[in-house]
């Protein structure tokens, strides 16, 4: 048995891509009001968004406890892993790492790498992917730990979103705080640096908010290996797809859609990309 990958439900990565990856998923919480729901077990990406659209209580979220982690590894163990890379969201934005990190200390049969990949969705899947890859080729935990923080700098993650306000009432905002009061006749576009949620443009219109990321990609086209476009069921999903083909073509299966974590936090018709770039 190789090493095995964790990671949580913040990573975005479809169920069956992370089935067929052999990746164990462990998910964080949504609550909207009293209700409680395990993030991709319970309630999936659709369910997610239309609950979104009917209730009357704004959901929060919840990182997985140490125990939920250390049930995951020791299970893993029993089923003869020789060791675990665990691949987390941002430190900056949830307790995810921190409780995997406790976890991980619990844990002495096998050799345990938990990472903080300072990125969310997509971005943080496809850092879990490289690590699923590299266990497949028989790499060993600590190695494969050190990949992943090598290959962490190259990831880029872009968005747009329709409003900051599900930003600014988690706290994940960032330096867009300061959008926040001149946003009212702009679309944001978003990314993730150091860990946080930042500002990186805002233009007129939703259309000219695709065409933007879609300049951001073109900049990197000659240095992308593999590229995943995300959406929350937006409905501007397929121009924005007709839009990145002029760059980049993107395979059915990397088309990911937002989940109820990100979704929580950035709210409806959010739409980006994630990437790797090759090495300068």
């Amino acid at each position: 048995m190789t090493v095995r990958v964790v990671t949580d439900s913040a990573a975005d990565i479809p169920a069956d891509l992370a089935r067929t990856k052999n990746i164990t998923v462990v998910p964080l919480t949504v609550r909207f009001g009293s209700e409680s729901y395990l993030s991709g077990v319970e309630l999936g990406a659709d369910e997610f968004w239309e609950k979104l659209r009917t209730s009357t209580e704004p959901p929060a979220t919840a990182a997985p406890s140490a125990g939920d982690f250390q049930q995951a590894y020791e299970r893993l163990i029993s089923e003869g892993a020789t060791g675990i890379v665990s691949i987390h969201l941002s430190s900056k934005l949830s307790a995810t790492y921190q409780s995997a990190a406790v976890a991980a200390k619990e844990v002495t049969a096998v050799p345990i790498e938990v990472v903080d990949t300072l990125e969310a969705s997509a971005a943080e899947g496809l850092l879990a992917l490289h690590a699923a890859e590299r266990a497949a080729e028989g790499a060993g935990a600590a190695e494969i730990a050190a990949d992943v923080e090598a290959l962490r700098p190259r990831i880029k993650l872009f968005g747009t979103i329709d409003t900051l306000e599900y930003l600014r009432r988690g706290g994940r905002i960032g330096g867009a705080q300061a959008l926040l009061g001149t946003m009212l006749k702009f679309k944001p576009i978003i990314g993730v640096e150091d860990g946080i949620v930042e500002p990186i443009g805002r233009v007129r219109t939703r259309a000219k908010a695709l065409e933007h990321i879609v300049e951001l990609v073109k900049a990197d086209e000659s240095r992308i290996g593999r590229l995943v476009a995300i959406s929350a069921n937006a409905v501007d999903t397929d121009r924005f797809l007709e839009l990145l083909e002029g760059v980049v073509h993107v395979e059915p299966g990397d088309v990911w859609a937002f989940g109820p974590i990100v979704g929580t936090h950035a709210g409806p018709g959010v739409i980006g990309v994630a990437y790797v770039c090759s090495g300068d």
